[in-house]
């Protein structure tokens, strides 16, 4: 046997009747915080310090093998040129 149950309520009627904490106000005190801090330094950078924060590890590392890359390849081509 097999029953099921349909129960049609709103999410705080749910956390009402399941004794659940309201953390409404909370989640929008702590959303409005970190929009003023953001804003804040965001007014504090400039360009190119967003970019460098903003971007991965991972990106800075790829820049980093392009220069040993073509470094690498420039001394390859010089040595070549002096056989």
């Amino acid at each position: 046997m097999k029953i099921t149950i349909d129960i049609d309520c709103t999410p705080e009627e749910a956390r009402h009747f399941l004794g659940l904490p309201d953390v409404k106000p909370m989640q929008d005190a702590m959303m409005r915080e970190i929009q003023e801090r953001m804003s804040a330094n965001l007014q504090a950078m400039d360009p190119d310090t967003m970019l460098k924060t903003w971007l991965p590890a991972g990106i800075q590392g790829v820049e980093q093998f392009q220069k040993m890359f073509w470094t690498q390849m420039a001394t390859a081509l010089g040595q070549e040129g002096r056989k």
